[in-house]
């Protein structure tokens, strides 16, 4: 009797490899088929073939990918909680999205995220003693970043490191440190590393300015990199030209005659390629108005771009009106703006938002719509620490 079945399956087979061999050849088709997938599935893809990988690695394939991901989210004790997770308790963790990608005795921090890399840090111990990573939490790769020249006596003196990374650009990236090199004179040093020579530069750019200065919450936008605007005038580093710029008032901040001692916006951050700052008109929490600014793309200045009324949370969350010991001010709204996240399209764009009892909401601009995101309080009852992350599939094991 003739066997129909083993040709039926080799005929079945042969048109499923034809099938698989026209989708491979066809980049268009195949790159429509890995948008859809899970960022673990494109992965496991670059093993498949060298032409896979070569796609996969590709900076063109990395933007689209970037684009279409609908679940961007931030790290919150060490744990990856998703923007559209659904349990306001605990987080849908993707799987191994933590931060234990190293033994540090010491524990592992964030200290800034860029364009889906992490910057990190031991968790304690002393400055001059501190080891940095840069990890990319997708794939679960890191590289440990050389100590800064100088010995301990410059390490004990960083006031900054920062990461630079554009993937549309460049597969690499770099590490930007200030350090007080002339307590004495006041003087400030700059150094870079980068990651395609692994080595560190001093910068021929050095900083005049009070030796107690610290830069706080740098955000690298446009090959620049942005202080949050204080009272310490220079507040741009380009890297491309290592100089420093003043970064442009807001209207609100020119009419007063400039930055306040001491003073901070209740945002500073960057968001899908646009760098946002956020604050209320008087720059005081007695009303629940705030307005979010956006940096002009050449860095002439800023225009107001949102502007809203956090009203409608009064009724769901009463704790956050609270009692102010000062006379003059009776009523004061407690809650901390922690992201502008836009959208891909501009009713998309939302606020994440935490309020008293370290509840995480999140707010629709377009139709002020609002739901809680996570409750942190199982965890700890302090502040949290917050990095937004938005997922991607470029691998820095190379560099």
């Amino acid at each position: 009797m003739t066997n129909t079945r083993s040709k039926i399956k080799k005929t079945h087979n042969t048109k499923n490899n034809r099938s698989a061999a026209l989708i491979d050849s066809n980049d268009d088709v195949l790159i429509e088929i890995l948008l859809r997938l899970p960022v673990t599935s494109v992965l496991r893809f670059k093993s498949v073939s060298k032409h896979c990988r070569s796609l996969l690695s590709d900076p063109r394939f990395t933007l689209l990918y970037k684009k279409s991901s609908i679940s961007p989210g931030f790290f919150c004790y060490n744990m990856y909680i998703r923007f559209d997770g659904e349990n306001p308790t605990y987080p849908a963790t993707p799987p191994r999205c933590n931060l234990d990608f190293y033994p540090d005795p010491c524990g592992i921090k964030i200290l800034q995220s860029c364009n889906g890399l992490m910057l990190c840090c031991s968790k304690r111990g002393s400055q001059r003693d501190r080891k940095y990573y840069v990890f990319n939490p997708t794939t679960r790769q890191f590289v440990i970043i050389p100590s800064v020249p100088g010995g301990k006596d410059v390490r004990k003196n960083i006031r900054f490191m920062g990461l630079a990374f554009d993937r549309t650009d460049c597969v690499h990236f770099k590490v930007v440190c200030v350090n007080l090199a002339k307590p004495k004179e006041d003087l400030f040093q700059i150094q870079i590393y980068s990651s395609e020579t692994r080595k560190w530069k001093i910068s021929d750019e050095s900083i005049s300015a009070p030796h107690n200065t610290y830069f706080f919450y740098g955000v690298y936008w446009n090959q620049v990199i942005h202080w949050v605007p204080n009272t310490f005038k220079l507040s741009c580093f380009k890297l491309d030209t290592e100089e420093f710029t003043p970064l442009p008032l807001t209207v609100s901040d020119a009419s007063c005659g400039g930055y306040k001692f001491g003073y901070m916006p209740i945002y500073f951050g960057e968001s899908r390629g646009h760098l946002h700052l956020a604050d209320t008109p008087d720059g005081s929490r007695n009303h629940l108005q705030l307005n979010v600014y956006e940096m002009l793309k050449d860095h002439s200045g800023w225009f107001l771009k949102y502007r809203v009324e956090l009203v409608e949370f009064l009724n769901a969350y009463p704790e956050m009106i609270r009692i102010n010991p000062d006379p003059s001010i009776p009523i004061y709204y407690d809650y901390q703006l922690l992201d502008v996240v836009r959208g891909e399209e501009e009713d998309e764009t939302f606020f994440v938002i935490q309020i008293p009892g370290n509840r995480i909401i999140r707010y629709n601009v377009a139709d002020k719509s609002f739901k809680q995101v996570f409750d942190t309080s199982h965890f700890y009852s302090g502040p949290i620490g917050f990095e937004e992350i938005h997922p991607y599939v470029e691998t820095i094991v190379s560099l």
